[in-house]
């Protein structure tokens, strides 16, 4: 057996040890179910085994399905073929159980899908007493459900109410809640856990489950008969309806719960299985796995890393600029075991940005995250100051103050006299050319757009920004600086607004369009967070200001003149600033008005200042929504600002929050697929104009019948707006 060990002993417990032999974590794939099958099946056969402890020699116990093959199988699996799949790794669960050997699994650490499935299917559980060691089955983050008895036996164990909390959150628990939960049997500290296993079984256990039982009935066998189960599953149901899940998968595990504790054992798992097959051939689980995972995966491994550069590592950062941004930068990277220097235009701005750090750290120690020791040394790597001379020895520059040309160029330049001359020097501008902004530089090579997102400590993604003259050495060590940070980056080429920025407009111009055209401004709201954006439009202009994309388009019209078409929504904007006066939340209320003490709600004026119409459709406003986003990211792959359909989809949503079940943008259109897309985008170019419009390339995409990423299948429905 390649991933399995088998070890015996004098008194019979025999220990089974998890130890892929390929991967650094045990994970399920064809190759581990066929030793588990040969392995259980030598344990029940062999008389000298009384009982069985399975724990694993990794650090962890066991992850969850092998998500690579999971998304190679998409477009290749039947329905019956998926289905066959899972009930393999059922069937090996079942062998398990039913092997007449007590198993009890050591969880020596984190026991995730497929991992706390396996748990489940044995005997007894112990769980190591480490934070680090959760158990949980996070699949719906992933768009599947358990697929080898995974609801069936949380339903039955944990009973309906915890089952569907933690299935349809997805959330992992450690070992103090997993024990009040009932989902592990029993928490040892590290050092006992073998000895608690085997003392277990030293009590001659019974090794038949209770649902192995001649006469065991399921527990809901009347269903919805009885009172109290039917107003749980109802509150269940429209609790799904209130999320708004795009996704099938939390409807699936509604349903797969349900339907086990009414049914037969055997019969249940097979109903689980068939809900996993079609989850699995369903689009939305291969967008979701194939980008959050692995696109993921692939760029925090450095993916877009040019070859041939030397590994850096940066000791000590220079942060220019002490505010929203510069303070988070600070804390993200004195986090990471940096030095930091913190510079703003006086002692006391720069004093304030460290106190940022002390206000998450102070957070953190509440919640018991981190040690006070810890916090003292964390922000001990914090020096605020107003002295450039203090920025000698950084190895990186991370540019933050105000979003103007000149400010940027003098502090580029101030920075540039005492910083080494080896040192990369970053914008975190969000909207500023850096081809324009390195022209301050005297090493333009060396000079990088690194855009953070807002929080910076609690958002993953860093967008990186090529200039014309940026090299590839500039760029390594950006990303290297961005590995250290434990950040995703995607790297994108030069032009106005870049990729992240310039995308987001088109949502929130849209809204505002919509806005002007008599729709309701709830229904807006309501379209754009019904197809999975995690706020509307309006509300987000509130929290942006007006001010920002107005100053862009106008910056756009100095720089353009008459070749630039200033957005959709541009006109709206400009009402709300100059005639309504009510730019942004910051200034005392945009769209919404915002009660001291109060719940934010809808301006009731509103409507007064932008009239409502009859006529608008649901349907198409929350295509409009998914359209307009998709299509400029179409634009920016064809004019080169992205190279990669991953870098495009991951910076779609991690970066703006675009609805994770399509993808990303890109995933979107070939989810759609491409002819599709393109005949239902100029429908809409004919109603609301050219932003719309495909363009040449993309119409000869589509008459090719290409797909952006290879092997994509258009889904197999007329049109995909929400699953």
């Amino acid at each position: 057996m390649r991933h399995l060990k088998l070890e015996t002993a004098a008194d019979g417990f025999a220990t089974l040890i998890l130890d892929n032999a390929d991967e650094s974590m045990n994970v399920v794939s064809d190759a581990f179910i066929a030793d588990m099958e040969e392995a259980t099946k030598a344990i029940a056969a062999d008389e000298s085994i009384k009982g069985v402890i399975l724990t694993s020699a990794k650090k962890a116990f066991m992850a969850g399905a092998d998500l690579k093959q999971l998304v190679q199988g998409y477009g290749t699996l039947s329905k019956k073929e998926a289905f066959a799949f899972s009930q393999r790794a059922t069937a090996m669960h079942r062998a398990i159980e039913q092997s007449g050997k007590p198993w009890v699994a050591a969880i020596n650490g984190l026991a995730l899908g497929g991992g706390f499935e396996l748990a489940l299917a044995c005997h007894y559980s112990i769980l190591v007493d480490d934070t680090k060691a959760v158990v949980g089955l996070p699949e719906v983050n992933v768009g599947l459900l358990p697929g080898s008895g995974g609801t069936v036996r949380l339903g039955l164990i944990a009973g309906a109410k915890i089952a569907l909390d933690l299935l349809l959150s997805g959330r992992s628990v450690g070992p103090a809640e997993a024990l009040k939960l009932k989902i592990v049997d029993e928490v040892a500290p590290a050092d006992a856990l073998i000895d608690r296993a085997r003392a277990w079984l030293a009590t001659s256990p019974d090794p038949v489950k209770r649902w192995d039982v001649k006469g065991w009935m399921p527990p809901q066998k009347k269903g919805m008969t009885v009172p109290e189960d039917s107003m749980g599953y109802m509150m269940a149901a429209g609790s799904l309806a209130l999320k708004g899940y795009n996704s099938p998968a939390p409807q699936a595990i509604l349903s797969s719960v349900f339907e086990g504790l009414q049914l037969p054992f055997d019969k249940a798992l097979a109903v689980e299985g068939k809900y996993f097959a079609r989850l699995l051939t369903d689009p939305i689980a291969r967008n979701i796995i194939r980008t959050t995972f692995i696109s993921k995966q692939a760029a925090e491994k450095g993916a877009r890393r040019p070859a041939g550069v030397p590994k850096s590592e940066v000791k000590k950062v220079g942060v220019l600029g002490a505010g929203m941004m510069g303070a988070g930068i600070a804390y993200v990277s004195a986090n990471a075991g940096i030095e930091v220097v913190l510079l703003d235009r006086d002692v006391p701005t720069a004093e304030k940005g460290k106190a940022y750090s002390s206000k998450v750290l102070g957070k953190l120690i509440e919640k018991g995250k981190i040690a006070q020791d810890k916090a003292d040394t964390l922000l001990a790597r914090i020096t605020p100051t107003d002295d450039f001379a203090l920025l000698e020895g950084v190895d990186l520059i991370v540019e933050a103050v105000f979003e103007d040309t000149g400010i940027k160029a003098e502090t580029t330049r101030k920075a540039e006299v005492v910083i080494p001359s080896s040192a990369v020097f970053a914008s975190n501008t969000s909207t500023l050319p850096i081809s324009q902004l390195a022209k301050a530089s005297q090493r333009p090579d060396q000079f990088i757009g690194i855009h953070f997102f807002s929080p910076v400590d609690r958002m993953g993604l860093v967008e990186v920004i090529m200039g014309k003259q940026t090299g590839k050495e500039a760029l390594a060590r950006a990303l290297d600086y961005i590995a250290q940070l434990r950040k995703t980056p995607i790297v994108v080429n030069d032009s106005r607004g870049f990729y992240t920025s310039r995308v987001f407009q088109m949502l929130i111009h849209e809204g505002a369009a919509m806005l002007a055209e008599g729709v309701p401004a709830a229904v807006i709201e309501n379209a754009a967070k019904a197809v999975g954006m995690p706020v509307g439009p309006l509300a987000l202009l509130d929290e942006l200001t007006v001010d920002l994309p107005l100053k862009i388009v106008d910056q756009a019209i100095a720089e353009e003149g008459d070749r630039y078409t200033p957005p959709a929504g541009t006109a709206v904007m400009r009402r709300m600033k100059d005639e309504i006066k009510r730019p942004s939340r910051k200034a005392g209320g945009g769209f919404y008005d915002y009660p001291e003490g109060g719940k934010k709600h809808l301006w009731k004026e509103l409507a007064e200042h932008f009239p409502v119409k009859a006529g608008w459709d649901i349907e198409e406003l929350k295509q409009r929504f998914l359209y307009a986003q998709a299509m400029e990211t179409a634009r920016c792959l064809e004019e080169g600002v992205l190279e990669t359909v991953e870098d495009a989809d991951l910076g779609s949503i991690y970066g703006w929050g675009f609805p994770s079940w399509t993808g990303g943008t890109i995933s979107y259109i070939d989810t759609v697929g491409i002819e599709t897309f393109v005949a239902h985008a100029d429908s809409l170019a004919q109603k609301y104009g050219p932003r719309f419009l495909p363009s040449p390339w993309l119409r000869d995409k589509a008459a090719k019948g290409e797909s952006f990423y290879p092997g994509s299948e258009p889904a197999p429905i007329e049109e995909l707006v929400t699953a």
